[in-house]
């Protein structure tokens, strides 16, 4: 895959723009963050790691901080959202809270900066 805006383009417009808002808010929290690849997938990068990626699946949004630490440690904020080892799923109409993105996307950068 290329770059977020090349995946971007390829989606229905209203799946693009839920994912577009999840890495301004990214970007917002992380203004050096850059378009890249994590684990193959179009991710903003960190430092030349990743730090989120965003994707639409057939019935629901992943998004991927590339940690499993920073999930558990934000489980208290995701309740009510379906959360894997690695991923953190939401539905059309009922993404994260901007607050909620902010402070996983804090985290995965304070993890990489160590």
């Amino acid at each position: 895959m290329g770059s977020i805006d090349d995946y971007l383009a390829k989606l229905d417009p209203l799946d693009a723009a839920v994912i577009d808002h999840a890495y301004r808010v990214a970007k917002e929290v992380v203004p050096e963050a850059e378009q890249g690849q994590g684990y193959g997938m179009p991710a903003l990068t960190y430092h030349g790691k990743p730090l989120l990626s965003v994707m639409r699946a057939k019935k629901h949004f992943g998004m991927y901080p590339f940690s499993a630490k920073v999930i558990e440690s934000s489980v208290y904020l995701l309740a009510g959202f379906d959360c894997g080892k690695g991923t953190i799923r939401f539905m059309p109409g009922h993404p994260l809270p901007d607050p909620t993105l902010a402070a996983i996307v804090e985290r995965r950068r304070d993890e990489i900066d160590g």
